[in-house]
């Protein structure tokens, strides 16, 4: 289906009947399909690279914290050179292709935490999209993105102002009005700055 506010993506996403939540109650491994929902960081930030495709045009990017790809897709069709998509989530790591192929791009997938490490090699710029939803999970990212400020990536940051997002390292770059799960939000993004 067409992503709300972001209409040039199509994404398989649950829905009441898609029995993704049956499949998770009754599967311990299965944990919780993040990839399977709009969530407002990741709807901006993919709106605020189409409406900006300076911001990725010819750039390798990574999408750290993929999910479903939305950002790693809307990078791609507003002219990425490549896109590395990551996530520590092996349902997320089998959906991105599907989802990249609906969209007729290609995504690199990685599937593990790169947070704990050196920024990837080549690339340009990361884009993260509500990555600080949890204090340990936050100062992780926070961390790392730190890291790829260092190397000299550019990082944007898609978040509805979580109470973890690191605020004295962000300059505001966009605000936009999502809707996430079915209901009006609003979110921005951000140029993280170190």
């Amino acid at each position: 289906m067409s992503v709300p506010g972001v209409p040039e993506v199509r994404l398989h996403k649950a829905a009441p009947s898609s029995g993704l939540a049956r499949l998770a109650a009754a599967d311990e491994a299965f944990g919780s399909p993040y990839w399977a929902y709009y969530w407002g960081g990741g709807l901006a930030l993919a709106r605020h690279v189409l409406d900006r495709p300076e911001a990725v045009r010819g750039r390798a990017v990574l999408d750290l914290g993929a999910g479903s790809g939305l950002v790693g897709i809307a990078a791609m069709l507003a002219g990425a050179r490549r896109v590395l998509a990551a996530d520590t989530d092996p349902y997320a790591a089998a959906v991105l292709p599907l989802n990249a192929e609906a969209n007729g791009v290609a995504l690199g997938v990685h599937l593990g935490d790169l947070t704990g490490g050196d920024p990837p090699a080549g690339v340009d710029t990361v884009l993260v999209g509500d990555l600080f939803y949890e204090h340990r999970l936050a100062e992780r990212v926070a961390a790392y993105l730190g890291r790829c400020v260092e190397a000299g990536m550019t990082v944007l940051v898609g978040d509805p102002g979580r109470a973890f997002l690191p605020r004295g390292r962000i300059n505001q770059l966009s605000s936009h009005t999502v809707e996430e799960r079915g209901e009006p939000a609003h979110s921005c993004v951000f140029a993280f700055t170190g």
